[in-house]
């Protein structure tokens, strides 16, 4: 039935999502009676397939956010794992509180072991590299993405402070940068600001992105990672 469409679903959406989409394309098969080969018929369940697509993406998620396929060459077995962190339960609730995903949890997860915003202020950077939020988003792309930013300077760069008290601006500052970028170009700039905007995906890159990936997996394996004090991590080069 359509494999194309069936793994493009599986791709954004995942395994269950996948299901649902191909029990409706049987029915939408049914209701037709023509044969599946037959252009028409591919036509008709593309159109049916962007509708049912199109719902889905305006139901918000909770707890989670597709995981991008992350190059496995890029994390060997001796560099990735997880640890206990006494209280880290109670902080992931309160990020997925705050309208936080699984993305959300595994960024904050690997910039710090706490998920909070207790690191030197800026992340010991300044100007358009300042670091802010449990994410440590950079001044350059906060005020070229997110709403409350927006247009604003170099020199303002001490507005972007309050994303280390309001977790929910800091959240929504991240959605946001992500759906203006797209998820490469704003994991690259997330990672090299402007620099990483202008040249995405280098090798560097793409090792932080696979781990955030790895990292998320690892969370949605078992719904109980949202929740408890397991903190999953990578050795990625601080920059």
């Amino acid at each position: 039935m359509t494999p194309f469409l069936l793994l493009e679903v599986h791709r954004v959406f995942g395994y269950k999502t996948e299901l649902l989409a191909f029990n409706f394309l049987q029915q939408v098969y049914i209701t037709k009676n023509s044969q599946p080969t037959k252009p028409s018929y591919l036509s008709y369940c593309k159109m049916q397939l962007l509708s049912l697509v199109h719902v889905m993406a305006l139901v918000p998620a909770v707890l989670s956010s597709p995981v991008t396929k992350f190059n496995k060459f890029a994390i060997r077995a001796d560099d990735r794992g997880n640890e206990t962190i006494s209280g880290l339960g109670a902080r992931k609730q309160e990020v997925v509180g705050a309208g936080g995903n699984t993305r959300d949890l595994a960024i904050a997860m690997l910039e710090t072991k706490t998920m909070t915003t207790d690191y030197t202020y800026g992340d010991g950077k300044t100007g358009d590299a300042t670091n802010f939020g449990v994410f440590k988003q950079n001044w350059y792309v906060l005020r070229h993405s997110a709403a409350k930013f927006l247009g604003q300077t170099v020199a303002e760069v001490d507005n972007g402070a309050i994303l280390n008290s309001d977790l929910g601006k800091d959240i929504q500052a991240r959605h946001e940068g992500e759906d203006h970028y797209g998820y490469e170009i704003w994991f690259s700039g997330h990672r090299n600001g402007e620099s990483g905007i202008n040249n995405p995906g280098t090798p560097d890159i793409n090792a932080y992105i696979d781990a955030i990936a790895w990292i998320q997996q690892q969370i949605e394996s078992d719904e109980k990672y949202q929740s408890d004090d397991t903190r999953f991590w990578v050795d990625v080069q601080a920059i």
